[in-house]
């Protein structure tokens, strides 16, 4: 609800050892935060615990149980050196897609702005117990959960929108209503979305929902600044690779062209390159 004020207090620990085992490890990090981290996550990890990838972008996984022909590809943009696939183990993934749009206010402080959607579903379509039971703590908890039977077109339809808007957004400070309705920026996004549609086709990969739709969705949260920009705010590493080097690299197993894609791929590093050197 507009204006509610949640506190919570969860059991933190510093070191998860001391967690122990867990049924389920959401992980909500950035994407290149997570190589980095996954020896700590390891004991958490029972012969049976699922991973949640509660990600942004392309997932580790994407080419598990996809079928021909490419099963089993690794993409080395969203794991560098196949490291979280042979660590985890696909066999353990759950794809997740996040919609809701918040902000980080202050440490400790999370601003909820739009969206409560957690779309859920198993790398090869299947309907399991453990999907079933996750969907169900997740609706407990006030989200829209659904146990979805193709889980990479949720994860696209959201793509679409990180594909364009957060580097653009990183690039010129606007935010997504102002993106949205400046004609020669909704323009590039439009054109960043068709590229995306192309390659995500031919990975047999069907998006519903059409790019002016799918861009006025994103109008429709209003003047919130992406995850993109914040991260860029706060002098932190940009997530670049899972949203947009790694369609960029889809593409090129089809043999799909991405100029537009490629353009402002090659923009948003220099310009992390040049926060990062500041």
């Amino acid at each position: 609800m507009a204006g509610e004020e949640i506190v919570t207090h969860p059991r933190c620990v510093e070191d998860p050892a001391e967690a122990g085992e867990q049924d389920f490890v959401v992980i909500a990090l950035k994407s290149h935060s997570v190589p980095v981290i996954l020896d700590r996550i390891d004991p958490l990890l029972g012969p049976d615990t699922a991973i949640v990838t509660a990600l942004n972008g392309i997932p580790w996984w994407y080419f598990h149980a996809s079928g021909p022909p490419h099963e089993g590809h690794h993409l080395d943009s969203v794991d560098p050196g196949g490291r979280q696939w042979a660590v985890f183990g696909p066999r353990r993934a759950i794809g997740c897609a996040p919609w809701p749009s918040c902000e980080v206010v202050e440490p400790g402080v999370v601003q909820h702005e739009f969206g409560d959607r957690m779309a859920l579903g198993e790398p090869d379509g299947t309907s399991t117990a453990r999907l079933q039971v996750l969907s169900e703590v997740f609706r407990e908890a006030g989200l829209r959960a659904p146990a979805v039977r193709d889980i990479r077109a949720e994860i696209w339809v959201k793509l679409l929108g990180n594909l364009a808007f957060n580097p653009i957004s990183a690039l010129t400070g606007a935010t997504l209503v102002g993106i949205a309705e400046d004609a020669e920026l909704r323009r590039v996004v439009a054109a960043m979305m068709e590229e995306g549609r192309a390659v995500a086709a031919a990975l047999h990969v069907r998006i519903a929902m059409r790019t002016e739709k799918r861009i006025d969705a994103a109008a429709e949260v209003g003047p919130h600044k992406t995850s993109l920009r914040q991260v860029l705010e706060r002098g932190r590493p940009l997530e670049i690779d899972a949203l947009v080097g790694s369609v960029a690299a889809l593409g090129r197993l089809p043999g799909v062209a991405t100029p537009t894609i490629d353009t402002v791929y090659a923009l948003i590093r220099q310009r992390a390159r040049e926060a990062a050197g500041a």
